[in-house]
């Protein structure tokens, strides 16, 4: 089986001290899976961080930072929250078990290993960790245009504008509108107005290529790009590449004032979210304001701004 093959069955990470274990683990799991190894705790939330693994086998008793310590970074993590985490210990009184329950574990095995009940619970979380994985996607995504929803949006832009205040880097914002939409429906009829959604959708996506980047459908006809990482230059080469996309797609507006083709109104912000800060509101605040700025000068256009 390919290390391709392996990845798709699922990444695990084995956190242990002692390397025997490791091994029997790995043997125990090398044939299906992809297998990963830490040490110590602070290496294996290195590791989780870098290769986003499906599921975490950690020993609870280590020297250092410990099994219940690593648990708690982990659900503390917004990148690494969802990974489901399996105690392994030879620890077996039943407070043990408890202990490791209430801190985030999703099962308990105990050793020494039976190689039969780690692969058999290995399996078992894996399948409800796609099942739940594939559950989050549908109600993250909207429905129409495939692109993320509104409620995803929310959850990214406050764990990014934490992530950049940390690294003290910029977060910037896109604030998208197809001009005249309404009129557009009403002269096209609405199955042409799905239709364009989609493809005006499909053509910003191709704009923003990035793992970070994330387009949202923000409410009926007006999205949203968020862009970590990213400064104003950079933001208006992409509010750029978005107009010269649009344009491209052709889609005949007879109806609209602006263009006789389909064209959006943008408004950009960027801001170097304050540390003591939690709260990107103004920043999205000032690229709505600069929408309607651009809708104001013109449309077919977008305007700027330097700060929320």
């Amino acid at each position: 089986m390919s290390w391709t093959d392996l990845a798709r069955n699922g990444r695990i990470l084995v956190v242990d001290d002692a390397m025997e274990n490791i091994q029997i683990l790995h043997h125990a799991l090398r044939d299906e899976h992809e297998v990963l190894f830490a040490m110590d705790g602070e290496t294996a939330l290195q590791i989780a961080l870098e290769q986003q693994p499906d599921l975490i086998l950690l020993d609870a008793v280590m020297p250092g930072m410990d099994g219940y310590a690593v648990c708690a970074a982990l659900r503390g993590s917004p990148r690494l929250q969802d990974i489901p985490i399996i105690f392994v210990t030879a620890l077996i009184q039943p407070e043990d078990e408890t202990r490791a329950l209430e801190a985030g574990a999703v099962d308990f095995i105990s050793k020494p290993f039976n190689v039969a009940v780690v692969r058999a619970r290995v399996r078992s979380q894996l399948t409800i960790k796609r099942q739940a994985d594939a559950m989050r996607e549908l109600s993250m995504t909207d429905g129409l245009t495939g692109v993320a929803n509104r409620r995803s949006f929310n959850d990214t832009v406050d764990a990014e504008w934490r992530r950049c205040a940390r690294a003290g880097m910029a977060l910037s914002l896109i604030m998208i509108d197809i001009d005249h939409f309404k009129l557009y429906n009403d002269h096209y009829g609405h199955q042409a107005g799905d239709a364009c959604l989609q493809q005006v959708s499909a053509a910003m996506k191709r704009c923003a290529t990035r793992p970070q980047d994330l387009l949202a459908r923000y409410g009926g006809e007006e999205f949203i790009l968020l862009l970590p990482q990213e400064a104003l230059d950079g933001t208006e080469v992409v509010a750029a590449r978005i107009l010269d996309e649009v344009r491209k797609l052709a889609l005949p507006h007879a109806a609209s004032p602006t263009a006789p083709h389909i064209s959006v109104s943008m408004g950009l912000a960027s801001a170097m979210p304050p540390i003591d800060s939690s709260d990107p509101s103004t920043l999205i605040r000032t690229a709505d304001a600069n929408l309607y700025r651009a809708k104001q000068t013109g449309r077919n256009r977008y305007c700027i701004s330097l700060d929320g």
